[in-house]
């Protein structure tokens, strides 16, 4: 009989998969949703906490000394030192009176080995500090076939975001320019099809045009040098 894990881990760096179903500020926040879903029964191995916008953040702590650091490196010692004292009582009696000892010795390894480090560095470092890697914002991602159940559970806590994108409200406009601006212009509406510009007028014909051709059974003027240029003109 075999037992594998639900989800196993890939062995190298892979981007999650599945939907925003919330999104917080911080990891305590994320941390919260997620234990919510898994006190309500939800099968938290389809989720996934996901930083965005990650930062690395050093604070400091300190600042170096000589004394500082002997005194630091003589407690570390001295931890080492009484580490080693009690392996020591433990498989022999006659061993604990070297307890002490065993911790002075430590204690006066750890001095000599920070000062002597700390004197290398010649200040170009005298402070101590901590980093941590911090994320802008903290998404919680889940399977797309949970999502719309952790949406539901995650509902009283807040920070719940919708898997589809947003959709703006269309507003009506206006169709053509208003009588008090002529010039102006608008964008056609998509769901209303353009309408074809009224054609030109026909301009009147010239009077200065061709002359009509004789109706019919009218004899056609004469034409040419010797035609009579009109009634009681003179004839050829």
């Amino acid at each position: 009989m075999s037992f594998t894990r639900p989800n196993r881990l890939p062995s190298t760096p892979t981007l999650p998969k599945g939907e925003t179903v919330a999104s917080y500020g911080t990891y305590l926040e994320a941390q919260r949703a997620v234990d919510h879903l898994a006190d309500s029964q939800f099968p938290v191995q389809h989720v996934t906490i996901v930083g965005t916008d990650l930062q690395m953040v050093e604070r400091v702590l300190r600042r170096l000394s000589y004394p500082s650091v002997a005194l630091g490196g003589f407690a570390s010692g001295a931890w080492f030192g009484l580490f080693v004292g009690l392996i020591l009582t433990m498989f022999s009696s006659s061993a604990s009176s070297l307890f002490l000892p065993a911790i002075l010795f430590g204690g006066a390894f750890g001095l000599l080995f920070s000062v002597i480090t700390y004197s290398f560095s010649r200040g170009r470092r005298d402070f101590t500090s901590s980093s941590q890697i911090v994320a802008t914002s903290y998404s919680v991602l889940c399977a797309a076939e949970h999502a719309g159940k952790a949406r539901q559970l995650l509902a009283s806590i807040g920070g719940v975001r919708s898997g589809w994108p947003d959709r703006g409200v269309e507003t009506s406009r206006p169709m053509g320019p208003p009588p008090s601006d002529p010039t102006a212009t608008y964008p056609a509406r998509p769901d209303v099809p353009p309408t074809a510009p009224p054609a030109p007028p026909v301009p009147p014909a010239s009077p200065t045009g061709p002359s009509a051709p004789p109706h019919a059974g009218e004899p056609a003027a004469p034409s040419g040098p010797g035609a009579p240029s009109g009634p009681g003109g003179p004839t050829a």
